[in-house]
């Protein structure tokens, strides 16, 4: 049994029968191994350096200085202790300036884990137990390179000058950063009060770090996380950089859910691809019952033949996914900070078992119906397959997408709202076509003979040609959304910069330094641009009742826990437009109110003439709310979330905040800026957002490379539903051939339908990338949509350029072979 099986894929795939099939279920199993793939490969580099994520056993991160309490604590618990401060900040050369991540640390840093450095660029480097030693400074190969610096370089950092002794090339707690903004320099926790960096109002983060014996670390943490107070957090390894597990896991299930996309229409194809092999195998079936077979050993030699072939499939889809993957990696490179090992096995073994699901959703239950085929359809061809049976096949094969698209979105939840946008689409695009099909069916009476031919053929077999539009129209959305749409956001994005928006921003300006930051611009021949004042803040009670910080959810939670940065001032700015309340009268200024962004207000549940109270240095002050903003944050503007009338922060400690717009043949006088006020930070948004872009287009490709299976898979349904049709418009050609048709009228005719057809798909595909990219840009990225109007031609010229090539196929088909032959096999 098993080798009469073999023979017969064999012959059926030399007869052609089983390419679609096969194709089809290598692009499933290649999509979602592909992912896979990736997807362990990171979640291996993460547990294989899962020591290394913390530098410890525990880190503890305050955007205040630690009490001295908790050093002895840890002493008195017998751990070891090392600190780290971070902020960002502007390191300076003679006549350059660059901005930095700075990581000042105490001996013994790291805990768990080892520095790497080397000599200098592109040297061998090595582990190392030390930090950098007071007066020097380690930095990694991106600031090497912005700012030309080699080893024994002197690079100024605030008030003083430090030595470039190594080149930094791994750090513990940044070993899976994926997206890095600022080059990262390291120095000695002794040198951070010489350089007069941390003032008022400045942003920095106080790290401290334990390791030790397991029991005592459980203790410890034990008895500090009933005191961690705001602003105050603790991770350990359970918990250890929960923002980057946060974004690897929903990049993972977005990447994922779009493999599904290649997986729904594979399933398409299959169903398309093993419903014409049941056709055509229907004699043959026949013949065989005649000839004594029983209704078990047909359904043994089909399932053999459909398991051989799944085994052989799905191991080329893992080839193809591991390949694919080898792709994504290489695309994502310079996003990838840590380098990855070898996936497992399990992404192939998880590919493999959908391409089997597939099979048993939407190949076995058509091949289970060949084995009640009636031996009687020897002397009768007008008997074929019971179509009683047909439902339950349909609905075992949608069972099986359900089952899918639920294991692999991860949660029920999400699954299940994958599964109604997909049937969402199916039926609205489905609806539509099977609609159109028929209008366009009826309207004979305005063409020609061959059009009116090919027309009528649109209603007459409007189910497949419904399959062929619907499969071609998902496939071109996917290629208009990736061309089109992709760049209809970024063009509306930069539009709503003006060309001479503020491109740079400065931050911790002291207030001693005010009028001569704004007369050293003039002095400069740049106009002074507006400062604002700036007090950290914490939001303390609602009303009078206190926040409650387990009442909000993850986003909310760190928003509630962190510290605000808050602005006072007589008049709201102009940038800001109210759409709600009023602006500051004279009794505001007089007793007291706020103005809040209408997005916070949303998420922490703020409304007009609530009551917040505030803890500033130690002080508690209270006010309502008299006016919610909208803030355009494509200005480039300075923003607040918050801004209070000027009685109730004046006496509060301030620091400033200016932006103003440089530009490019004035490059040098940000390193003249930073010479001259060394404690200030000038953030280059510029810079920014070109690192920013930059790395979006990286992922942008590795997920075209995930839409490309899509689109193939898109394709392959296309060519299965021509197929599917193919045996019926060759019989049709030879009877319009047998009245008198010439070739020339048999193509004419096929040549409408297809033209009606991929016109559809294209309407289809234009109408449908318009809604998703208006949904995206609203929901999404807040912009205004702009209509594309090249989508509209461009659709449906894609459309009519993918039907053309399955039109030559079809054509050749049907008029290479003589009339007469097709007549006998009706």
């Amino acid at each position: 049994m098993g080798m009469l099986s073999l023979k017969m894929l064999l012959r059926d795939w030399r007869a052609g029968e089983l390419r679609i099939l096969a194709l089809a279920l290598v692009v499933a199993v290649a999509s979602v191994t592909s992912v896979g793939f990736f997807a362990d490969r990171v979640r291996q580099s993460l547990t294989r350096e899962a020591h290394q994520l913390l530098g410890a056993d525990l880190a503890m991160i305050a955007d205040h200085p630690w009490p001295q309490s908790v050093r002895d604590e840890i002493a008195r618990q017998g751990l070891r202790l090392a600190e780290s401060t971070g902020f960002i900040s502007m390191a300076r050369t003679h006549d350059q300036a660059q901005i930095v991540a700075v990581k000042a640390v105490s001996g013994g840093y790291p805990l768990r884990g080892k520095l790497r450095v080397a000599a200098g660029l592109n040297l061998p480097d090595a582990e190392t137990g030390a930090v950098p030693p007071p007066g020097s400074i380690w930095i990694d190969e991106r600031l090497a390179l912005a700012l030309a610096l080699t080893v024994g370089d002197a690079l100024e950092l605030g008030a003083i000058k430090l030595s470039v002794s190594a080149i930094l090339t791994l750090e513990p707690d940044r070993g899976v950063s994926f997206f890095n903004i600022a080059p990262r320099l390291m120095m000695n926790l002794a040198d951070i009060p010489a350089t007069g960096l941390v003032q008022t109002g400045s942003r920095v983060w106080y790290q401290l770090l334990a390791a030790g014996p397991r029991a005592s670390v459980e203790a410890f943490e034990l008895w500090v996380t009933p005191r961690l107070g705001r602003g105050e957090s603790l991770q350990s390894l359970a918990n250890a950089r929960p923002e980057i597990r946060v974004t690897l896991e929903r990049a993972q299930k977005f990447v994922g859910l779009t493999s599904l996309l290649a997986v729904v229409l594979a399933a398409v194809a299959i169903s398309l691809a093993t419903r014409r092999y049941s056709q055509r195998h229907l004699d043959g079936c026949a013949v065989m019952r005649c000839a004594g077979a029983s209704q078990r050993q047909l359904l043994g030699l089909f399932a053999g033949e459909f398991a051989a072939l799944g085994a052989l499939a799905g191991a080329a889809g893992c080839i193809a996914g591991y390949l694919a993957q080898l792709a994504i990696a290489w695309l994502v490179a310079d996003l990838v900070a840590v380098p990855l090992p070898q996936p497992t096995l399990l992404p192939a073994l998880q590919g493999f078992l959908i391409g089997i699901a597939l099979l048993l959703g939407f190949a076995l239950p058509p091949l289970l119906q060949l084995q009640h085929v009636p031996a009687l359809r020897v002397i009768r061809r007008d008997l074929g397959l019971p179509r009683e049976r047909a439902l339950a096949a349909y609905g075992a094969g949608l069972t099986v997408i359900a089952a899918l698209l639920v294991w692999q979105a991860g949660e029920a939840r999400l699954g299940l709202i994958v599964l109604g946008g997909f049937a969402a689409a199916f039926v609205v695009f489905g609806g539509i076509a099977f609609g159109a099909l028929h209008v366009l069916g009826g309207a004979t009476r305005v063409a020609g003979l061959t059009w009116r031919y090919g027309l009528a053929n649109l209603r007459r077999r409007a189910a497949t040609n419904t399959v062929q539009v619907l499969a071609l129209a998902l496939g071109l959305t996917a290629i208009l959304l990736l061309s089109f749409t992709r760049g209809d956001l970024l063009a509306t994005w930069k539009a709503r910069i003006p060309t001479d928006a503020p491109n740079r921003f400065i931050v911790n300006i002291q207030p001693e330094q005010r009028a001569l930051l704004l007369e050293f611009f003039r002095d400069h021949g740049i106009a002074p641009p507006r400062t604002y004042p700036m007090v950290r803040g914490r939001w303390v009670a609602r009303n009078g009742a206190p926040v409650d910080v387990e009442h909000y959810v993850e986003r909310e939670r760190r928003l509630v826990e962190r510290e605000f940065n808050l602005s006072y001032m007589d008049a709201l700015p102009g940038h800001n437009r109210i759409t709600a309340g009023r602006g500051f009268s004279q009794d505001d200024i007089a007793r007291g109110a706020l103005s809040v962004e209408e997005g916070i207000a949303r998420s922490l549940g703020w409304k007009l003439g609530d009551r917040l109270s505030w803890q500033v240095a130690g002080q508690t002050f209270s006010a309502p709310i008299t006016s919610v903003r909208k803030l355009d944050w494509d200005s480039m503007q300075v923003n607040f979330f918050v801004i209070a009338t000027p009685g109730l922060l004046a006496s509060a400690a301030t620091s400033y905040i200016t932006s103003f717009h440089l530009p490019p043949a004035q490059a040098q006088f940000t390193s003249r800026l930073s010479q001259r006020f060394p404690n200030v930070t000038v953030v280059d948004m510029s810079a920014i957002l070109r690192q920013a872009q930059s790395a979006l287009e990286q992922v942008i490709r590795a997920v075209q490379l995930v839409f490309l299976f899509a689109v193939g898979a898109g394709i392959l349904v296309l060519y299965s539903a021509l197929l599917a049709t193919r045996d019926e418009r060759v019989q049709e050609a030879a009877v319009m051939r047998a009245l008198g048709a010439s070739r020339s009228q048999v193509l004419a005719a096929q040549r409408a339908e297809f033209v009606a057809l991929g016109l559809l798909a294209g309407l289809l595909a234009a109408s449908g990338a318009t809604v998703i990219g208006f949904l995206i840009a609203r929901q999404v990225f807040d912009l205004a949509p702009q209509v594309n109007h090249w989508i509209w031609l461009a659709g449906p010229l894609l459309g009519v350029a993918c039907v053309a090539v399955n039109l030559v196929a079809g054509a050749r088909a049907a008029l290479n072979q003589p009339p007469l032959v097709a007549l006998r096999e009706m």
